[in-house]
């Protein structure tokens, strides 16, 4: 790629130089605030990481709702920006909507002559959320951005037509490397459907299938081996509450947490968990709560699930170590005391499942009791078809495991990639001016729906930052 061959150094730290034919302009200066309330009638928006601002009915997720003093709100048209509470994180949101949101939220008008696609690259870039995580106040969980302290900030002013350029040439490079990472993304969710079918084929019918017989028994109606025995949940287990704490209470050190987040969350594996869905709490709650503590071969299920696939999802904990069950979750802890990995898989059968799905009722969301988790029943073979079972899913699941991985750290490598050609260009390390574009299909940004944000539609009483 083209370098530019003059460059200036700037006053920014986050920026040091730009090309020489570029500006560098306040951001009060280049953006106007909007701060227009009394507009009761419009949309609610959610201002999303992933996509941007937009209606809650498109964002679809449990969100944090205003019901009263809508005219309170702000009020936001389609092409400004919105500076969440969380901004840091992430950059600043595009509003691709008109609609209102919460007054604690700062938003951004860009001038006529602004390219606002180009600024659209910009606040998404690497360097420019650096500058974001030096305008916060607070500490830990209440960091916000001071928009005070952030609009007296420098930005690059590319000329108005190389903005264009920019953009250009970014939707074109981002739509390629997006197609590859929806090629994989689809590769994944074949491997874990295959996955969640070869598990359902033995944990129901066994290794050798030469047992068959239908039950006419209506509390399994599925055809299953006639040597194994149909048991009641509470029959095997006993059952008991996680912790009752927020995400308030949660510590960067201390005791592991898992709550219901972190059940439901896909980088739960099939059999275990993976460290880096932990959260922690003070040491204190071994002393407050400890029938909160889960041992090797507990069960953890999620009480609450915003949507129907999830309910009945349980993490399956499979290491000795102190670990709490948090928030909204059951813990399961077999009667007999043993380890019993059979079950961690049997519990992940859509089979099994659907004894759940049939009792759960949802408003907001759907609520899984232990009245509807103690009265499923259970397939149980003998300790010797268990353990053959499990040998087997094993050694399956783990070469798809092998394959999921790999497809997870392709993508990684693609999002980077995303990155730095956006950072590069949109800072001009790269000059794209004399690139031609060739004709090529748009493809849109794809969220990971295992990310764990703060979008929110803000309640109308929070305090302006």
């Amino acid at each position: 790629m083209a370098k530019y061959s003059d460059m200036r150094h700037t006053k920014e730290a986050w920026l040091s130089q730009i090309p020489n034919s570029w500006k560098m302009q306040k951001i009060k200066w280049a953006f106007m605030e909007r701060s227009e309330k009394g507009y009761p009638e419009e949309q609610l928006l959610v201002a999303s990481q992933n996509m941007g601002v937009v209606p809650k009915q498109i964002y679809g997720k449990r969100t944090v709702e205003a019901m009263k003093d809508l005219d309170k709100l702000k009020l936001v048209k389609q092409g400004d920006y919105v500076v969440s509470l969380r901004s840091f994180q992430g950059g600043i949101e595009y509003a691709h909507y008109q609609g209102i949101i919460s007054p604690a939220y700062s938003i951004m008008q860009p001038k006529e002559d602004f390219c606002s696609g180009y600024y659209r690259f910009l606040f998404k870039s690497v360097p420019f959320i650096k500058l974001l995580t030096t305008c916060v106040t607070g500490i830990r969980e209440g960091q916000n951005i001071d928009y005070k302290e952030l609009k007296n900030h420098y930005i690059p002013v590319p000329p108005r037509a190389e903005q264009g350029q920019i953009v250009r040439f970014l939707d074109w490079k981002v739509s390629e490397i997006n197609k590859l990472i929806g090629i994989s993304r689809k590769e994944i969710q074949k491997l874990e459907e295959l996955k969640s079918c070869t598990i359902d084929k033995f944990v129901i019918h066994g290794l050798h299938g030469n047992f068959e017989n239908h039950n006419d028994d209506i509390r399994w109606e599925i055809d299953y081996p006639s040597n194994w025995k149909i048991e009641r949940l509470r029959n095997l287990f006993t059952f008991r509450k996680g912790l009752s704490i927020t995400k308030a209470n949660l510590e960067p050190t201390g005791i592991p947490v898992i709550s219901y987040g972190q059940v439901h969350s896909k980088k739960n594996s099939m059999v275990g968990l993976n460290n880096e869905l932990f959260r922690y709490v003070n040491h204190s709650y071994l002393i407050t709560d400890p029938s909160a503590l889960v041992q090797k071969g507990d069960f953890i299920f999620a009480d609450t699930s915003e949507d129907l696939g999830g309910s009945g999802n349980c993490a399956y904990i499979d290491r000795e170590e102190k670990i709490f069950a948090g928030y909204h979750s059951v813990i399961a802890h077999t009667k007999d005391g043993t380890d019993n990995k059979y079950f961690a898989y049997l519990f992940k059968s859509p089979t099994w499942r659907y004894q759940i799905w049939k009792k759960v009722n949802a408003v907001k969301v759907y609520s899984i009791t232990q009245q509807i988790l103690k009265d499923t029943f259970l397939l149980v073979p003998s300790k010797e078809e268990q353990q053959e079972i499990v040998d087997y899913l094993d050694n399956v699941c783990s070469k798809i495991d092998s394959l999921i991985a790999n497809t997870h750290k392709n993508i990684e490598e693609l999002i980077e990639m995303k990155s730095v050609v956006v950072s590069d260009v949109v800072t001009g390390k790269i000059d794209v001016r004399n690139v031609t574009i060739p004709e090529y299909e748009h493809v849109d940004d794809v969220a990971d729906d295992d990310t764990d944000n703060d979008d929110e539609v803000a309640e109308a009483g929070e305090e302006e930052g």
